[in-house]
């Protein structure tokens, strides 16, 4: 059942909400030390939403002091996991319980619709908050074959201090993503999210405290990237750092490991993905259906966009005459009203940047089969060029905006070829009715997830992240996101006769 409410509703809550504007550190919301604030603004509209704690070094060492205090005397990370569990999961219904206050925060925020924010972000973060915490104490440890003389355990332990930076896209998804497997598996985590969305992730650690988190567990540290992210790269009491945002931001967190305490990195970045479609593909209806969903939703702003479609001459006529007619049913418009499927652009200096790539396409010459077009000077019209070369500007940067670039290729070896040239490794997909096509493009493709006749991303069960210079050091979501929070430790107890046992007797 749908969650979805009227546009008149959605502006009552908007109307009646009080914003969080302060940084959380240690259970409670706290100014900067500074006392320094800057704006937040409604992407859509640039109303003013509120004034948020720009927080700098000094907000973030103390943040740091006491994740570490809360992990050092365990209250957290020596917890029952059984107890983690049940307290994770009391989060997950508060959020359920204030679901559209949420739903209609992040959209004021960051200018997504509210039917996504409503019917996808709350109830994902709901099942992976729940799927993480049933994770927490259900995962057995090892023993490994060393014969009768010895016992070796193979035991996992919470890796202590997470850094977690998130990007401005997914504001309450990527949250979940870091916290539900740290806080599972019993680290104490400091958070800075996007400069841009910052209101739902501190409700969230709001809601976490009236959950039963200890204070100095969950920590939100809002403001700009020099002034808190690179302190948190950098600081030599954080253990692990975890991005998701642009290749070129995660080059610096790299060297911020290097030049300090050589902390873990993980990375989730950029993508410039595949979509394949071949001349013997089946439904193109539900097929074009697919290509526009990977190419428009979240109004492009996703790192696994589809936005290289590369599809095979002798079905092109055909599935672009259903991509066009698919492509006009994403209305772009207020996204409190339900009836729109696109929002705004993040912010202005990002929508000149997209818009920017409307311009260079319309002066290369390519053909516009639909949009190409602002309104409002914050939205962009879904887009799609026509007659784009892989080694066209278009197809090669990330856009981060719906614009769909089609490049016509006349064999299935070209269209893995033509997928491949690209720095990325993030996500594909690919269209055939011929199943032993599929698996051999799925094994050719030089990506973290390939679909097969769908677009997606797994869900919480498969790992996310890429090849290349898509993601580095290890995958979101998944067992596998679990452990990567988590050291392994060898404990090897010695049960031999020896000279020792015989003089202790």
């Amino acid at each position: 059942m749908s969650n979805v409410l009227t546009l008149q509703e959605y502006q009552a809550i908007a109307g009646s909400l009080t914003l969080p504007s302060m940084a959380f550190i240690d259970g409670k919301y706290r100014p900067a030390a500074s006392g320094k604030t800057f704006v937040t603004t409604n992407p859509a509209t640039g109303e003013h939403l509120a004034d948020i704690a720009a927080c700098a070094k000094e907000d973030v060492d103390f943040a740091v002091d006491k994740a570490r205090e809360a992990f050092e005397d365990g209250r957290w990370s020596k917890l029952h996991p059984s107890e983690r569990k049940e307290i994770l999961i009391k989060l997950s219904k508060l959020v359920l319980r204030n679901r559209h206050e949420l739903a209609v925060m992040e959209s004021l925020d960051s200018g997504k619709p509210i039917t996504d924010c409503e019917n996808l972000d709350i109830d994902e973060f709901v099942h992976i908050m729940n799927w993480h915490a049933e994770l927490a104490d259900k995962i057995y440890d090892q023993t490994a074959p060393v014969g009768s003389d010895a016992i070796s355990m193979i035991v996992r332990e919470p890796i202590g201090v997470v850094g977690a930076v998130l990007p401005w896209n997914f504001p309450l998804l990527m949250l979940v993503w870091k916290i539900a497997p740290a806080l599972a598996a019993g680290c104490s985590i400091v958070i800075k999210p996007a400069a841009q969305t910052s209101l739902t992730a501190l409700r969230i650690a709001e809601l976490a405290a009236e959950a039963g988190i200890p204070r100095g567990v969950l920590n939100i540290v809002t403001g700009g990237g020099a002034d808190v992210g690179e302190p948190l790269g950098l600081h030599m009491d954080v253990d692990m750092v975890t991005f998701t945002g642009s290749t070129a931001t995660g080059r610096r967190f790299l060297r911020y490991s290097a030049d300090s305490n050589m902390k873990k990195v993980v990375l989730e970045l950029g993508g410039k993905n595949p979509c394949i479609v071949l001349d013997d593909a089946e439904d193109l209806d539900f097929v074009a259906e697919q290509v526009c969903a990977a190419a428009f939703w979240n109004m492009g702003e996703n790192c696994s966009a589809g936005s290289r479609l590369i599809v095979q001459s002798g079905v092109k006529d055909a599935l672009m005459a259903r991509v066009k007619a698919h492509a006009r049913e994403w209305k772009v418009g207020n996204p409190l009203d339900p009836q729109n499927a696109l929002g705004a652009m993040i912010d202005k200096g990002h929508f000149e940047k997209v818009s920017g790539f409307l311009e260079k396409g319309k002066q290369a010459g390519y053909n516009v089969v639909v949009g190409g077009e602002t309104i409002d000077g914050i939205f962009i019209q879904p887009t799609i060029f026509d007659g784009v070369s892989n080694s066209d500007e278009l197809a090669r940067e990330e856009i981060f905006g719906p614009v769909l670039s089609v490049i016509t290729v006349n064999s299935y070896e070209e269209a893995l070829q033509v997928a491949n040239d690209t720095e990325y490794g993030l996500a594909a997909s690919v269209f055939t009715a011929n199943a032993k096509k599929a698996i051999r493009a799925a094994q050719a493709i030089k990506a973290g997830t390939v679909t097969v006749n769908c677009f997606g991303e797994g869900d919480v069960t498969t790992p996310f992240g890429g090849y290349k210079q898509s993601g580095f050091g290890g995958r979101d979501n998944s067992i596998h996101a679990h452990d990567q929070y988590t050291e392994l430790k060898t404990i090897w107890i010695d049960l031999s006769d020896s000279a020792v046992d015989g003089a202790i007797d």
